[in-house]
C-alpha cells in the first residue's frame, strides 16, 4: 500500500513539473511570433525562405522544390507551396526579331501574263489601262457574238498591243439623252410621240439624264433610274414646241418690207431692198459638251453614252467640234444618234460629206449646204457605229431599241500602252479575225498624265 502511494506521488510531481515548464515557455514567447489564423478575406502570406544551414556554402542555393512550368506553385504531398516571384534585376534574353510579313488577297496568286513566272507576294496594278468598247456586226447589221480574245487585234499608232482585259458581259448604262427642239415643229412633235418607247428601251439598272437644246442648252432632268422621275421628265419634254415650219418669208405681200407696187416699195426711192433672214443658233456642240462633262462624274463601272435625237445641224456653239470630241475620247464616252427630220431624207448622209460652196440659196430662204449634219462625225469618231436615220414613228422607235442594245452589248478590250501619259492623240485600230464583219470602235484617245 505504501509503495503504491509513493508511486502516485512521484507521478503527480512529474506532471506538475511538466506543466510549470510549459507555462514558463509560453510566457517567454513574443506575441508577434504567433502566426495569425487563416482568414477567408485575407490570404495567408507566403512563408519566408529557410535560412541556410550553418556551415553551408554562401553561394549555394537553399533547398527548393522542383520547378513547376505552370507557374502556379509546387505540390508536395497534399500541400501546395506558392512559387516565389522571379528576380526583377535578373537580365532577360532579348526576343528574336520578327520576320517580315507579306500578305496577298484571298485566293490563288496568278502568274505573270508575259513571262509565265509566279508573281509570288507581289501585287501588280495596271496603270492607265485603255478600255476600248467594240461592236461587231454582220452584213445585215446584226451583232456578232461568241468571239474570244484571240479573235481580236488592237493596234495603237500602228503597233500591236497585248490585251490585258477582255469581257463580253453587258454593262449598265449612264445615258445622256440630248433632244433637238430647234427643229421645225412637225419634226419635234414626231419625236415627242416616240418618247415612251425611248424610255422603255432602258433597263432598271440604267440611269438617264435628259437635255434639250436649240439656241441654248437646258437640263430637264439629272441622272435618275427608270421610273416615276424619268416619266415626269419625258412628259415635260412633250410640252416643248419647235420652230415655225418652212423657210422664213422675205418677200411678197407678207414680207417685212411693206407694200410694193410693181416690185417697188411705196413712198420710197426705186431701190430694191435685200432682206436676209436671221440665222437661228443650233448649239449641238455645246449640248454634247455639257452632257459629256456631267457623264464624266458618273461611276466608272458604267458604260457612258450620249444619245442624240436631232437633224444634226450645228450653228453658233461656243465649243468647237474638236474640243468637244477631245472630251468625249478622254472620258471614254460613245455617241449614238437617231437622225430625224432633214437628217432622215434619202441620201442626206452622203450629201453632208460633200462640201459645197454657197450657191446663193439664201435668196430663196435656205442656209447654204456645207457640213450641216455633224452627227455622223461624232458617231464615227467615238465608235457608235452609224446614225439611224428614220422618219416614220415606228422606225424611230425601233432605232431606239437597236442603238441602246448596241451600246449595252459590246465587247470590251483593255490594254496598257508602252508609254502611258506621254504624247498627244493616239490612233486605235481594232481588227477581227472573221470575214464579212464590220467593226465599230473609237478612232483613238487622248492619254491622261500618269498619277504620281
Amino acid at each position: 500500500m505504501g509503495t503504491k502511494t509513493s508511486a502516485v506521488l512521484r507521478l503527480g510531481l512529474a506532471l506538475l513539473s511538466v506543466g510549470l515548464l510549459a507555462g514558463a515557455l509560453a510566457a517567454q514567447q513574443k506575441p508577434e511570433d504567433i502566426p495569425d489564423a487563416p482568414s477567408a478575406t485575407r490570404p495567408m502570406p507566403p512563408p519566408e525562405p529557410p535560412s541556410p544551414r550553418p556551415g553551408a556554402d554562401e553561394g549555394a542555393q537553399p533547398d527548393a522544390p522542383p520547378a513547376d512550368n505552370t507557374g502556379a506553385g509546387v505540390t508536395t504531398g497534399s500541400k501546395e507551396l506558392p512559387r516565389s516571384a522571379p528576380d526583377s534585376t535578373e537580365e532577360k534574353p532579348a526576343p528574336p526579331p520578327m520576320p517580315p510579313v507579306s500578305t496577298v488577297p484571298e485566293g490563288s496568286v496568278p502568274k505573270d501574263l508575259n513571262t509565265g513566272e509566279d508573281v509570288g507576294l507581289t501585287i501588280r496594278k495596271a496603270v492607265n489601262l485603255v478600255l476600248v468598247p467594240v461592236s461587231v456586226k454582220d452584213n445585215d447589221g446584226r451583232l456578232v457574238g461568241g468571239l474570244l480574245p484571240k479573235d481580236f487585234s488592237v493596234l495603237e499608232n500602228g503597233q500591236r498591243q497585248q490585251l490585258k482585259f477582255f469581257t463580253s458581259d453587258p454593262f449598265p448604262l449612264s445615258a445622256a439623252v440630248v433632244i433637238d427642239t430647234g427643229m421645225p415643229d412637225i419634226g419635234v412633235k414626231r419625236v415627242q410621240e416616240t418618247l415612251s418607247a425611248l424610255q422603255g428601251a432602258f433597263s432598271q439598272f440604267d440611269e438617264v439624264g435628259i437635255y434639250t437644246y436649240s439656241s441654248t442648252v437646258g437640263r430637264v432632268a439629272d441622272f435618275t433610274s427608270v421610273g416615276k422621275e424619268l416619266t415626269m421628265a419625258m412628259n415635260e419634254v412633250k410640252g416643248f414646241s419647235g420652230t415655225n415650219n418652212g423657210p422664213p418669208v422675205t418677200s411678197g405681200p407678207l414680207g417685212p418690207q411693206g407694200p410694193t407696187i410693181n416690185g417697188l416699195p411705196v413712198g420710197s426711192a426705186p431701190v430694191t431692198p435685200v432682206y436676209t433672214p436671221p440665222k437661228q443658233s443650233r448649239v449641238i456642240n455645246d449640248a454634247i459638251l455639257e452632257a459629256a462633262r456631267d457623264l464624266s462624274k458618273r461611276e466608272r463601272t458604267r458604260r457612258k453614252i450620249i444619245f442624240v435625237i436631232s437633224d444634226g445641224r450645228e450653228r453658233g456653239s461656243t465649243a468647237s467640234y474638236a474640243d468637244t470630241l477631245k472630251v468625249l475620247l478622254t472620258q471614254n464616252i460613245i455617241v449614238y444618234a437617231v437622225g430625224v427630220d432633214g437628217a432622215a431624207l434619202p441620201g442626206y448622209e452622203k450629201l453632208q460629206k460633200i462640201h459645197m460652196p454657197n450657191l446663193g440659196l439664201n435668196k430663196l430662204g435656205f442656209e447654204p449646204i456645207g457640213y450641216g449634219n455633224i452627227l455622223t462625225k461624232y458617231v464615227g469618231a467615238t465608235g457608235g457605229g452609224t446614225v439611224y436615220a428614220e422618219s416614220a414613228r415606228a422606225d424611230i422607235e425601233q432605232a431606239y431599241a437597236r442603238a441602246i442594245g448596241d451600246a449595252r452589248n459590246q465587247y470590251t478590250l483593255g490594254y496598257t500602252p508602252s508609254k502611258p501619259g506621254i504624247g498627244g492623240y493616239r490612233q486605235i485600230e481594232v481588227r477581227v479575225r472573221r470575214p464579212d464583219v464590220k467593226v465599230y470602235a473609237k478612232d483613238g484617245y487622248y492619254p491622261l498624265p500618269t498619277a504620281r
